[in-house]
């Protein structure tokens, strides 16, 4: 299938203030900003409490600190980055695609990836750990939050920030989107799932790209998310045979035939029906006023500073579990493990979950943590 450019409309009354910098440099700029609030503020909140950090870093470093840099920079940000709605049905086509990708490539490389990775680097950067001893309250946040703030503040830097800038420079269309699905992927810190991300991210690219809106993007990436979680989730609940141990090749063949089935229905079905890749033309850049950067940075600091304080507030008992977590840290347990270690295990967290509730002391699973590690760090080779 192919694709002409989009073209850009504007009145022609429109008299926008010139920003004070080009779409590359508020891009690298911007990309350097976030990295290190990502590093810093983001990986910091995360160690308080998984479910807190995900929406902090999503919000105010993804969302916000990218927001406060196009005010700063005189672009207004909504139409600058293609969020404003074009329809339901660009939206609901990015959804299906999301999915339909996720069969036909994002399993299979996953799935070759966890099979030439050794173990040791799989464990290491086993996402999935991050659904471990989660309260019933948090795992829902979790959820939620994967499933709609990541889509739509990552999807809002990346596509409708990094790459929009890296359109205006020296580098063809193809490798805007090719380095930032690159950086995206490089975002998320693990080198098993590194080409499957890629991969997403060229797909979020190529939507973005050839629809003039961010959200069919937003929406396959919320697909993709979706549907990986719920697929883990079934996995923990029903698998007899272990979370260890992967699916067989002939599984994995099958459901990508499918998929590939399901992403040729879908381009049919574009071309016959052209209005499911929306308008196909960039918005009109709105004016934005121009004001200090201290009043645009102001709500989003101030946003920040108080949802840290009221999870010090809410939680600070599950602020200290995670930081005894952190000095602490246990191995995950393989399924052919002795049963005395799943034991162990189990009672431990049981501890810990008494303790989140009131109704045993902090320091009680201190020690057991503590005792836990250390007989875990005598039986290491």
């Amino acid at each position: 299938m192919s694709f002409s450019p989009v073209s850009e409309v504007s009145p022609v009354d429109a008299s926008p203030p010139p920003p004070s910098m080009s779409p590359l440099g508020v891009a690298l700029v911007g990309l350097g900003l976030v990295l290190c609030l990502f590093l810093t503020a983001g990986a910091g909140s995360q160690l308080l409490n998984a479910a807190f950090g995900l929406w902090f870093s999503e919000l105010f470093v993804f969302l916000g600190a990218a927001w406060v840099l196009l005010r700063a920079t005189r672009y207004e940000p909504v139409s600058y980055t293609g969020l404003r709605p074009q329809g339901w049905a660009p939206a609901a086509f990015g959804f299906a695609l999301g999915v339909a990708n996720f069969f036909a490539l994002v399993a299979p490389i996953q799935f070759a990836a966890q099979s030439l990775a050794p173990e040791w680097l799989r464990q290491m950067f086993d996402g999935s750990r991050i659904f471990e001893g989660q309260s019933p309250v948090e795992l829902a946040v979790l959820l939620v939050g994967v499933s709609v703030a990541a889509p739509v503040c990552e999807e809002f830097f990346f596509r409708g920030l990094l790459q929009k800038g890296l359109l205006a420079s020296s580098l063809s269309r193809a490798g805007a989107v090719g380095v930032t699905a690159v950086v995206f992927s490089a975002f998320h810190l693990d080198p098993v799932g590194f080409m499957a991300r890629v991969e997403l991210g060229v797909l979020f690219g190529l939507l973005r790209l050839y629809t003039g809106s961010l959200w069919p993007g937003i929406l396959a990436h919320s697909a993709n998310n979706v549907v990986s979680s719920v697929l883990f989730l079934l996995a923990r609940e029903f698998d007899e045979g272990g979370m260890d141990e992967r699916p067989p090749v002939q599984g994995v063949l099958l459901i990508m035939l499918l998929g590939w089935g399901a992403l040729a229905g879908l381009i049919t079905l574009a071309r016959k029906h052209p209005a499911l890749w929306g308008a196909r033309q960039e918005p009109f850049q709105a004016p934005s006023p121009d004001r200090p950067l201290v009043r645009w940075a102001l709500p989003w600091v101030l946003g920040a500073t108080l949802s840290l304080g009221g999870l010090a507030l809410v939680d600070m008992t599950g602020i200290r579990l995670n930081m005894i977590d952190m000095k602490q840290p246990l191995p995950r347990l393989k399924d052919d493990a002795p049963d005395a270690l799943h034991a162990e295990r189990a009672s431990l967290l049981l501890l810990r979950a008494e303790v989140r509730s009131g109704r045993a002391p902090l320091q009680a699973y201190a020690e057991e943590r503590a005792q836990q590690a250390l007989r875990h760090r005598g039986q290491e080779p």
